[in-house]
């Protein structure tokens, strides 16, 4: 991170900042150690077409951080073309060495990885077989680890080993199946990409030999990139993990079973239907907490809290976030199907803070936090949220990742507003806190985004496969986070939370447990707006246009005792928007144009008793795509008062504009 010297007025200015009367997030959530288990993992009926299933058993050995184990994977093809072929992904070998595509797209970037040799990750298939009982091969495995071979789909890298194809002895035809056992083995890393080990806590995904999806283009089984996730099909885990004993357990789904060892190790055994990933973690550290969450007529949800001893005081705010998330995307969007959620509270430095996997997802919080600050709140809800717009909806983040990150950036904006005021915290030299709010903004927007999406709003189409985004964290998440909720946001302004919400939801019941494009997500749009919104999409979807409107032009001129005014605003950007221009007089009387902002400019002209005060494009702030407010007016006889008031709140939203922009690309 680069450093920066703050004026001393500045730091005076912060720590008074930092004098901000406090909040109560809600109700507070009680929390309870041990155990408590109602679901088992099963959905029923089922709700998808369970056609990738995986039976594992893997053994973790923490001293040396290798992982070996044995899988059973049961794949059905539900497309009308027949596969020669099966494709999988081997994700940590995208840390294997620095030759991978994943580490020289980090390199591109700006990342770099300082490491030991025992601190790169490694996954190796060590025999992959035809099963017994396979109902096309009869009883006998068919070996076919030789015809095993590394591929690279996306860019030809030849020392990349993220994806391997295993040509088959035979088709499997259209409704066919297959099922094939992988023994492997790992290393598991010093954390990448919120993967790894540090100490003695273990954060283990995408850590198994896992098929692709084949639809009806082929197989879709891209590299491991380092600006893209993941993306496959659904089916049921049952995995056996075995740990030393006494150290605790969190993975997808319920843990069904629990065998003591005699070489002083447990077996978990985790059961969980209907999702298209399994993720788990262990470490003798975690401090276990449950709570319940019941809201009528939404389903109840068990919730288990794995803790970071230093963050007990915590554990009823990890929960009362998680319960507004499980609350209002229930509301908004659909239910939450499965019946229990475990939050993780990854171990300081460990890297594993703030992701996503099937009924489990990881948080982040400080040592010190204040009251009235989003921490962990913030997280918590956007990472819960992914149970909806990555878990239920699984669209593929490899070539749209805006349709999982961006969807739920403006969905836990929403649930964040619940909290009332907004609050910033950061931290000088590193560990010296100070407090400020958000003055300028609503609050159903997040200044990060704005900030983050102001920075580099050109960095790449949104069109364009995500994948292939400049692999920069920052340029990447400034489209795929930043640019997609300040659209929607937009959108809702524009055609009301009603429609914004039917459409959502609509699109969330119809592609629940399947993969939609982004034409599925427009098309809901189109549908429950009743307009024609590819004019919208053009702009914001399918090009880096920007979106810039503002007052050229202000003037009064005095005649016969009337006053002549003429008002000129003027489109700086090349994306086009229907705006509002308000032009405010002397006694107070507003006129509200409607402007199509096609042209690059257009001229009002009025011919009043009274001089005009100002004029305002977008007045409602309906537009949050627009790059420059600070251009959106123009002002001749500003009041005192209102105009000391005005600049000193602009001045400081346009300082933490400058400061959270700094952030995001420190």
């Amino acid at each position: 991170m680069r450093a920066i010297a703050f004026p001393a007025a500045l730091v005076v200015l912060f720590v008074l900042a930092s004098v901000v009367p406090q909040f109560s997030p809600s109700r507070p959530v009680q929390a309870q150690p041990g155990p408590t288990r109602v679901s088992d993992g099963t959905v029923n009926p089922p709700q998808s077409p369970r056609n990738a299933s995986y039976v594992i058993d893997a053994a973790l050995d923490p001293l040396t951080r290798t992982i070996t184990a044995v899988e059973t994977i049961a794949w059905r093809n539900i497309t009308s073309r027949p596969a020669e072929e099966l494709q999988f992904h081997l994700y940590w070998n995208g840390w294997r060495d620095t030759r991978s595509t994943w580490l020289r797209e980090a390199a591109v970037g700006g990342a770099t990885f300082d490491r030991r040799p025992n601190e790169w990750a490694a996954i190796d298939v060590t025999s992959i077989a035809l099963a017994a009982g396979d109902d096309r091969r009869g009883s006998n495995a068919v070996d076919l680890t030789a015809r095993l071979k590394f591929v690279a789909p996306d860019d030809g890298n030849a020392d990349d080993r993220t994806v391997a194809a295993l040509p088959l002895p035979q088709p499997v035809p259209p409704g066919g199946t297959v099922s094939l056992e992988v023994k492997w083995s790992a290393h598991v890393p010093r954390t990448f990409a919120r993967t790894g080990a540090i100490g003695n806590f273990f954060f283990i995904a995408q850590w198994f030999p896992k098929l692709g999806v084949f639809d009806e283009a082929g197989w879709n089984c891209h590299q491991f990139h380092a600006g893209t996730e993941f993306f496959a099909d659904y089916g049921v885990y049952d995995v056996r993990l075995t740990v030393p004993r006494g150290w605790i357990v969190g993975a997808t789904g319920v843990e069904r079973e629990r065998r003591e060892n005699a070489d002083k190790t447990t077996t978990h055994r985790y059961y969980q239907e209907d999702v298209h990933d399994f993720a788990w973690t262990t470490s003798p550290d975690y401090q276990e907490r449950v709570a319940r969450f019941e809201d009528p007529p939404l389903p109840p949800v068990e919730m288990r809290l794995l803790l970071q001893p230093e963050h007990i005081a915590q554990a009823s705010r990890h929960f009362d976030a998680t319960r507004h998330t499980l609350r209002y995307y229930g509301e908004w969007f659909g239910r939450y199907p499965y019946g229990h959620v475990t939050i993780v509270d990854p171990a300081y430095q460990s890297g594993a803070g703030g992701m996503e996997y099937p009924t489990l997802f990881t948080a982040g919080t400080d040592w010190l936090v204040r009251p009235m600050v989003l921490t962990p709140e913030g997280v918590t809800i956007h990472e819960a949220g992914h149970q909806w717009w990555y878990g239920i909806v699984g669209s593929n983040e490899f070539e749209d990742a805006w349709m999982d990150e961006g969807l739920n950036s403006f969905s836990q904006a929403r649930v964040e507003a619940v909290y009332g005021a907004s609050y910033l915290s950061r931290r000088f030299f590193g560990f010296v806190p100070y407090v400020f709010r958000d003055f300028a903004l609503s609050r159903e927007l997040d200044r990060n985004r704005m900030a983050l999406y102001r920075a580099q709003p050109k960095a790449d189409e949104p069109s364009a496969p995500s994948y292939t985004y400049f692999p920069s964290r920052r340029a990447g998440n400034a489209v795929t986070y930043a640019k997609t909720a300040l659209w929607l946001n937009t959108l809702e302004r524009h055609l009301g939370w009603p429609t914004l919400q039917q459409a959502m939801s609509g699109y969330f019941e119809r592609w629940r447990f399947k993969h939609p494009k982004p034409r599925d997500f427009f098309g809901a749009l189109t549908e429950a707006s009743g307009r024609d919104l590819d004019w919208f999409f053009d702009q914001t979807y399918r090009s880096s246009n920007v979106f810039d409107y503002g007052v050229e032009r202000l003037e009064t001129i005095a005649e016969h005792g009337r006053f002549r005014t003429n008002v000129v605003v003027r489109r700086y950007g090349e994306a086009i928007f229907p705006v509002d221009v308000r032009v405010t007089f002397a006694t107070g009387d507003h006129v509200d144009e409607k402007w199509d902002g096609r042209a690059r400019w257009k001229l009002y002209t009025y011919d009043r008793p009274e001089r005009v005060r100002s004029a305002e494009v977008d007045p409602n702030r309906v537009l949050l795509l627009d790059l420059n407010y600070t251009n959106n007016s123009k002002t001749l006889s500003p009041r005192a008062r209102e105009a000391a008031t005005k600049w000193s709140l602009q001045w400081m939203a346009w300082l933490q504009n400058i400061l959270l922009a700094w952030t995001a690309l420190a």
